[in-house]
Parts: C-alpha cells; sequence; structure tokens
C-alpha cells in the first residue's frame, strides 16, 4: 500500500493518529508532499516508515530544503508521480508540471483540502492535511494495486471513514 501526507505543519513531532498512524506503519512506501516545519517532524516520518519519500513545502526551512528536492517523481504500482508540494497557477499548473516530468499522476498539498481531480488532463491528488486541517477533514490518501494494473485508491479520514474513493490506471 502507497500512504500519502502532507502538510504536518508540526514542530513537535509527526501529529500521526488513529488510522493515519496505522497506514503509515503497514505502508510499503509513504509519500509527504511537505510543510514538516521542522527538521525533527521529518526525522519522525523517516523513524516512523519503512520507506519514505518527500519533498520540502513552502513552510520548511533550509535544513529540510537541503535534505529533500522541490519536486520529484516516484512509481508505484506501475504509476509514475510527480510530487510537488505546490505551483503557482492552480491545477493548471499542476497538471503542466506532471506533464513536463511524464508522470501519469500528480499528489500535491498545500491547501489542506483533500481530494482527487480525474477529470483534467492528469490525476490531482492531495491527500489533506493529517494534522492541521485548516476547515477540511483531516486525512491521508491510501492506494493499492489493481490486479490488472493501476492503482485503486481512497481518501480517509484519521478516524478510518472513507469519504472518497478513485482509480489510477495509466494511459487511461
Amino acid at each position: 500500500m502507497l500512504v500519502v501526507v502532507s502538510d504536518t505543519h508540526s514542530t513537535d513531532g509527526h501529529r500521526l493518529t488513529d488510522r493515519t498512524l496505522d497506514a503509515v506503519r503497514e505502508a510499503d512506501l509513504v509519500v509527504h508532499a511537505g510543510d514538516f516545519m521542522r527538521e525533527s517532524v521529518l526525522d519522525a516520518f523517516v523513524d516512523e516508515a519503512d520507506s519514505f519519500l518527500a519533498v520540502y513545502g513552502n513552510n520548511d526551512g533550509s535544513e529540510i530544503r537541503d535534505r529533500i528536492p522541490a519536486a520529484r517523481n516516484v512509481i508505484y504500482g506501475g504509476v509514475e508521480f510527480a510530487v510537488t508540494h505546490t505551483r503557482r497557477g492552480g491545477n493548471t499548473a499542476l497538471s503542466m508540471f506532471g506533464r513536463e516530468r511524464g508522470a501519469d499522476a500528480v499528489v500535491f498539498g498545500h491547501s489542506h483540502r483533500p481530494g482527487f481531480h480525474g477529470t483534467g488532463p492528469i490525476p490531482l491528488l492531495n491527500p489533506g492535511s493529517h494534522a492541521q486541517p485548516r476547515g477540511n477533514r483531516k486525512a491521508h490518501a491510501e492506494l493499492e494495486e489493481l490486479p490488472d494494473g493501476g492503482l485503486r485508491g481512497r481518501l480517509v479520514t484519521v478516524d478510518g471513514e472513507t469519504f472518497e474513493t478513485f482509480r489510477i490506471v495509466p494511459d487511461e
């Protein structure tokens, strides 16, 4: 399982709880779309997850920026994701970012608003924030491989409620 989180905004640890903590511990791979706030928060994620990749966000200082990139590509289950914290220009800019990087889908954060947008030129996934939802639900994304290729995904609250499901299939 791939677990995607973002926007921790913490000064004292990863703030993972309940289903989100369990999902991170069970995951084959955890991807964080930026805004840790402190290097110790990044370290807490690295310690918690078996396999962890991240990008930095606009609130991450030089100690984090020196360790992780602003953008990266990640492949899971045959799906290639372009990962960033945000891009000026909204969904259009995010779609262009994904296309420029040759990705099948884009993972991003910044808005703290969980959602999946699959109707544009490239699927866009924002897991929201598990720690600081800013008026939205505390959430993360969980994605599992489909037997015939691609991924089945869901947006899940920290309490374990699935509130949106989606599929990402390359070249669909």
